[in-house]
């Protein structure tokens, strides 16, 4: 992420490259990528994937919606809605959005409201666009001080019950069983709970390299993610993939799945795509 969002010692068309060569349908982009940032490009962009033979279903976005001061909220739900002409620049039907930042200024009550009401106003303007937002069950986007305000289970669920499928339905969850584990929350429950709901998801095996989630909670208000936590290679963790994908191929889920792995190196990613890969075979064996 900060190579390519920060640095600048990878660029896109590298990271591309990678996804080519895995074999993997699609590649999921994200909104802070500094090859992204000049809309004049994007159009560049959508050539350069689907020259290699990909897709970008989804673009992840971090909108920060929990925040009391009105006119904050008001340039996020814009920086939203450009995130949004991204995505369809880049021929993606998904759209990423987060809560934002769990400030201890503002109530769960309230931020419940002007979240639910932010999301609302944007998902308007992805529907005109032919856009589906995705809500994730997050931890932390890797640039922000405070964790998720929607982190914990009874909370996102609020969110997600606060919009109505009926009069909004461009707008799904985004499901990633190891964030509910790093929020104390069983994440086979919470999928009981929103899979009907459940149009994307992120396949992850987060670990702690050290101490506890606990230990992890004393570190939470730091920018970024904590230096104890880890992204694991898929399979090797925590998750029951069998138990997940039998509850979302029972809600008939049928999205993209997306691989969060890679940060220890090539050869980790692509036994995350070979696990992936022989799931959704036993899963979904039309889709093998």
């Amino acid at each position: 992420m900060h190579q390519l969002c920060r640095t600048g010692e990878m660029s896109l068309d590298a990271w591309l490259d990678i996804a080519a060569r895995l074999g993997v349908d699609g590649v999921e982009l994200y909104s802070g990528m500094l090859d992204l940032q000049d809309a004049a490009e994007w159009p560049r962009w959508r050539s350069a994937i689907e020259s290699r033979g990909l897709t970008m279903p989804m673009l992840c976005c971090s909108p920060d919606f929990a925040h009391p001061d009105v006119d904050f909220r008001r340039r996020e739900v814009e920086r939203e809605k450009h995130w949004i002409d991204m995505t369809t620049a880049l021929g993606g039907r998904y759209c990423r959005v987060l809560t934002g930042q769990r400030r201890p200024e503002l109530s769960v009550e309230d931020g419940i409201a002007v979240v639910v009401d932010c999301i609302t106003t944007c998902l308007a303007y992805a529907a005109d666009r032919g856009v589906t937002l995705t809500l994730e069950n997050h931890y932390k986007d890797d640039f922000w001080t405070h964790p998720e305000f929607a982190q914990h289970m009874d909370v996102f669920c609020a969110v997600v019950d606060g919009i109505d499928p009926g009069e909004w339905p461009n707008f799904g969850v985004n499901y990633d069983p190891s964030n509910a584990i790093l929020a104390g929350d069983d994440p086979l429950e919470l999928l009981r709970r929103v899979r009907h709901r459940v149009v994307t998801m992120h396949a992850s095996d987060r670990y702690l390299a050290s101490g506890t989630l606990d230990d992890l909670r004393q570190e939470e208000q730091v920018a970024g993610y904590a230096s104890r936590l880890r992204h694991g290679e898929i399979g090797c963790g925590l998750n029951d993939y069998d138990a997940i994908f039998t509850l979302l191929g029972e809600a008939g889920f049928d999205g993209w799945i997306s691989i969060e792995d890679g940060v220890n190196g090539t050869e980790e990613l692509e036994r995350s795509v070979a696990f992936l890969r022989g799931a959704i075979a036993r899963h979904w064996p039309s889709l093998a």
